[in-house]
Order: structure tokens, then sequence, then C-alpha cells
């Protein structure tokens, strides 16, 4: 995996950019850098940054700059001017070999149109880019088949394109990337071409594969649902721009300006916000070794009816009401480990709220935010939830 670094990246289309960029500077607009210098505006100072392993999301509407960004970044188009850099190579400075030894090892790219060769196999199509590196035929149809696996294509190596739906062929396309192992994938509106229910069942796919393969990709969309569902960051475009590089739910109830507002206007927040977005810091935690007075105090203090357990680590325990807290400092009890529920419940940092509300009003304490390694994260207020006051519990975070 490498880390993308995109420092002030430009493309003018015209053979003046100097005049473009001169415009530019004094607040010209797109269209009045058309009109008064003959030239289009690509790209404008766009800087961004890619982790590792996440999935990176330039959406915009036509013409907002969004396909020339993704394809300045392996130089299909040259940037006027900016710097490119991936890993610890500077692409916008490398040579003509050098970028074609980039291109067919360290990237690979998804296009709309899945480019599929018709008489070829599936698994020729697959191992294609293997068979441009020279790798022997017996390794490239292992790999071949290892890539259809992973895409959910295993068994369907001997037959051909036209003998598979919209939603494989893409699904192929993708193999064909992954069967060369980049660093990087590009995914160049990877699912538009696709009818809404597969693309919605390819977004799905891509977040699970993401889980196995761990890849840093970049993905190119106009659509602001599918931004939102697969995107770790999105920077949203307007006229060659960014207006807004931010998370999902950054973006939902904090945009950057009008026209970011006027995008997520009737997007329904309870199914993009997730646990980690809404959720609050517990103010006071136990531990099991505390005493149930020591537990009961805290609980007075933070005007709670319970609370929840964590070892000293911050792994969660339980959760232990004040009744039985009570009960407990009767019977002079000197800890509380023995009143510790267990069984509570528990969810994840990325689930959707619209998950929560069907449980919601079965349970009786608030929902407790746990990672994978049952580190305790925060708390989620039934009442809110079902209030559906999503956006009033952020602001007061």
């Amino acid at each position: 995996m490498a880390r993308i670094e995109v420092k002030n990246l430009s493309k003018i289309f015209g053979n003046n950019p100097g005049k473009a960029f001169e415009l530019l500077e004094k607040g010209y607009t797109k269209d009045e850098v058309v009109e008064k210098a003959g030239q289009t505006v690509g790209i404008y100072n766009a800087s961004f940054t890619v982790e590792k392993g996440e999935i990176f999301v330039v959406m915009g509407l036509s013409g907002s700059g969004k396909s020339t960004v993704i394809r300045c970044l392996n130089r299909l188009i040259e940037p006027t001017r900016g710097k490119i850099i991936i890993g610890d190579q500077d692409v916008s400075a490398m040579d003509y070999n050098e970028l074609r030894e980039f291109r067919q090892h360290k990237q690979s790219m998804v296009f709309q149109r899945f480019a599929l060769f018709p008489h070829r196999t599936v698994l020729e199509n697959a191992a294609f880019g293997l068979e441009i590196q020279n790798v022997s035929k017996e390794e490239r149809g292992k790999k071949g088949l290892e890539a259809l696996e992973l895409v959910g294509l295993k068994g369907w190596g001997n037959h051909y394109p036209d003998q598979l739906s919209g939603g494989m062929q893409q699904r192929v396309g993708l193999a064909r990337c992954l069967a060369v192992d980049p660093e990087i994938l590009f995914m160049d509106e990877a699912f538009s071409a696709l009818d809404p229910l597969i693309r919605r069942e390819m977004q799905d796919e891509l977040l699970i594969l993401q889980e196995k393969v761990g890849k840093t990709i970049v993905f190119i969309t106009h659509d602001l649902d599918e931004a939102l569902k697969i995107g770790d960051h999105v920077a949203i475009m307007k006229d060659g721009e960014i207006v807004q590089n931010d998370t999902p739910e950054n973006i939902l109830t904090n945009p950057a300006d009008s026209y970011v507002a006027k995008f997520v206007e009737d997007v329904d927040l309870s199914k993009v916000l997730t646990a980690e977005g809404v959720m609050k810091s517990p103010r006071v935690v136990a531990y099991p070794k505390d005493g149930p007075r020591v537990a009961l105090r805290k609980m007075k203090e933070a005007s709670i009816s319970g609370i929840f357990v964590t070892n000293r680590k911050g792994h969660l325990e339980g959760y232990v009401t004040a009744e039985e807290a009570r009960k407990a400092a009767d019977e002079g009890n000197e800890d509380i480990s023995g009143i510790i529920h267990r069984n509570i419940p528990t969810v994840s940092p990325d689930k959707t709220i619209n998950e929560l509300f069907e449980t919601a009003s079965s349970a009786s304490i608030p929902y407790a935010v746990v990672d994978e390694e049952k580190m305790f994260k925060g708390i989620i207020v039934r009442g809110a939830l079902l209030a559906g006051l999503v956006k009033e519990v952020v602001a007061d975070d």
C-alpha cells in the first residue's frame, strides 16, 4: 500500500496556461477564464492526501474536474503544474520509462466501461496485466484464478465476457487490476454503467473486498450516496476546485458552503451517520475492583442511574445499575465484580444509525460503542435515537 500526497495540482487545457493562472489568481471563474483567455480549467490548485489503505472519493458533477484528477495521478493526462507523490516516488517528475514501470507495477485502473476482450476467456482477461508484465503462463493463471476468487467469480474462468452479467463483467475488470497486486487502485466511475440494484451490490462487494486486501483506492463518482457510502474521505469538486475535503459525516453535518449544503440537504442522515459520529464520551466509568459505594458516588456525581465498567486498559467489562450497587453496599460487598451485567447492548463504531433504530426501543440502557478489541469508545443515548435527533446530538458533541 502507498500513501498519496497531491500538492497544488492544476490542469489547464489550452496553449496559454499562464494567462489562465493569472486570471484565476485574480478571482475569475472557470467560465470567465474561457471567455477572456480561451483556456479551459480542468483542475485548479487541488491538494489532498490519501492515507495508506483508505478509500478516497473524488465527487462532483459533470465538468467539475473529478476525472481529470484521477488521470493526472497516473499521468494519462499531463498536469500543468503541481506535485504528485505516491509512496516515496514523485510521479510528476517521472520520465517515460519510470512512468511505464509505475503504471505496470504500482497502480491499476478500473474504468466505467468494462474494457474486456471479448475473444479472451474470463481468466485470460483477469490475467492480462500479468501477461503485459511477461509473467509466465502458469504463474499468471494461478494469480488470475486467485483474483477471480477474491471478487466472487470462482469457477467462471473458462467463460467468455458475453456470458456474464454487467456486474460480473465489472468484477472481471476489478480482478484484472487485483491480479497484478498493485499498491493503488484508481476507479473512475467504476459502477456508473450498472443498473441501480447491481450498483449497490458492487458497492457492498467493494467494501467487503477492501476489508480483505486493504488497497489504497481513489474512487471517482458523480453520485453523492455512493461517495458517502464507500468513502473514508470525500473531496467534493466544483469548477475544477475542491470545495470540501472531509469525512462523510462532517460533510453531512458541517457543509463548507452553500454549494455543499445544497448537495446534502436531501440525504437521510440516519442511513449515513455512524455510531462513532453521534456517540458521546462517558462522563465516568467504574472498574471491577471498585467498591459499590465508590460506584454509587461516581453515579451520583454524574447524575446517572447506571455506570459502564471497564478494566484499567479501557476494555469494556459490562454495566452496573445504581439499584444493584446499593444492594451490594448494604450486603457489605467489597467490590462490584459480582454484579456486573456482561451481556449488554454494544455496537461497532461504523454501525449506521438507521441500523440501530430497530433495536433501540428494546434497550434499557445506553448503547456502548466498542471496537473490535472491545475498547470502550463511547455511548449512544437511546432517547436521542428514538426521537430522531441525530443532528442535535452531533451539534451537542
